[in-house]
């Protein structure tokens, strides 16, 4: 097993866009992806949900196709599956005490979808799986004890001294909480290299539809499964990815008083969401000063809004309107965000990390991009999450 080298320096590793990495700053050095196997197109979401959850009221059928076009959502990975509801039938039946049936099949998916992503975010990288020193394990989408963070380890073959932390249920913000806890651990620990790993599925909150329950509308129509993973580490050295965003500060707040306005519940017929029609207005009311917090780390007052780029949660249309219209975002600022929600639906912690990886791709192309960027995201609470990050 290779031990962690410790006497790289940053000077001489150039991001892909010629920017030299701060020295003792954190750096996203590879990212990777993965989601089940069933692929769902949004215009037969309709249809395929009506008919497996043994739905007859065609108000709330009509309901949810209009749901399904206001999402710009066009297509979603999900590990329901035939196969599972002729398993499980007691999953589509109304009252059903099915917490031991999700979990089922909740863990085991989630742990293959971790383990996928985290595989190739460490082929990218181009180290071994023992030179990983810590794991940021994060997921709204299982319970068990051990928990996950420590099956993924074993599956990966971390070294059994690998730092482990576990974040459970904290929803869309998810993602973003591992970045701020990934980045403390890399920096505070000489030659750390960092496995952050999100990993979630729609089981626990799958179920038929109700008019006294209209969220499960809004869930059936926006949610989606999947995974991702990056490695994160400081100084970068010869013999790995070239690392491509430094995050170079991290704040979270919490709104007072918004407690209610995304609230959930284990029951036994799994997780039970209420999303408050205010959100995207709470959002959009506070979003500046968050914003102006970030950016004033950066010490440069004549950097404005249209100077970054914008990794922003999706959490669904709305919120990236009035984001933009909030900030007076011009152009394409918010085109990475629209594209993952449009391509893989909202899949709560993993989001931002397909926001990100589009993003990487797109000022990759620019002959002159931007160096700076907010990586954001939103959640119960309401809780805003947000780093800023130095493109390399």
């Amino acid at each position: 097993m290779s031990k962690p080298q410790t006497d790289g320096s940053s000077k001489h590793c150039i991001g892909p866009n010629g920017r030299t990495p701060t020295a003792g700053k954190a750096t996203i050095l590879a990212l990777g992806k993965a989601f089940p196997k069933q692929l769902v197109p949004q215009d037969c979401l309709v249809e395929g949900f009506i008919r497996d959850t043994n739905c007859h009221d065609l108000a709330i059928k009509e309901k949810l196709e209009r749901l399904c076009k206001t999402t710009t959502v066009k297509t979603r990975y999900t590990v329901m599956s035939k196969e599972i509801l002729t398993n499980y039938p007691e999953l589509a039946t109304e009252g059903s005490p099915t917490i031991k049936q999700r979990l089922e099949i909740a863990n085991p998916a989630v742990l293959e979808m971790a383990a996928d992503a985290s595989e190739a975010a460490i082929a990218e990288w181009g180290r071994l799986a023992g030179d990983i020193t810590h794991l940021v394990y994060v997921s709204s989408s299982e319970i068990r004890l051990p928990g996950g963070d420590l099956h993924l380890a074993a599956h990966l073959g971390l070294r059994p001294d690998v730092g482990r932390v576990m974040l459970y249920f904290l929803g869309c913000y998810g993602g973003v909480t591992g970045l701020r806890i990934a980045k403390d651990i890399a920096e505070n620990n000489p030659g750390a290299r960092v496995l952050l790993a999100t990993t979630e599925t729609t089981i626990l909150g799958f179920r038929p539809p109700s008019p006294a329950r209209p969220y499960d509308l809004v869930g059936a129509a926006l949610f989606g499964d999947g995974a991702a993973a990056v490695i994160i580490g400081a100084n970068p050295i010869s013999g790995e990815s070239k690392p491509f965003m430094e995050l170079n500060a991290a704040v979270q707040q919490f709104l007072p008083g918004t407690h209610g306005v995304i609230h959930g519940g284990l029951t036994e017929e799994g997780i039970n969401f209420k999303l408050g029609r205010d959100l995207p207005l709470k959002i959009e009311e506070n979003i500046e000063g968050f914003c102006k917090k970030l950016m004033g780390k950066i010490g440069d007052e004549k950097l404005g809004y249209n100077d970054l780029f914008w990794a922003v949660h999706p959490g669904g249309p709305a919120i990236l309107n009035r984001l933009e219209s909030k900030l007076g975002l011009e152009g394409d600022k918010l085109e990475s965000s629209r594209k993952a929600l449009m391509d893989f639906g909202n899949v709560s912690s993993n989001t931002i990390f397909y926001v990100m990886d589009y993003m990487r791709n797109e000022l990759e192309k620019k002959v002159e991009s931007e160096e700076w960027g907010l990586g954001l995201a939103f959640g119960p609470g309401i809780t805003f999450e947000g780093i800023l990050i130095r493109s390399l």
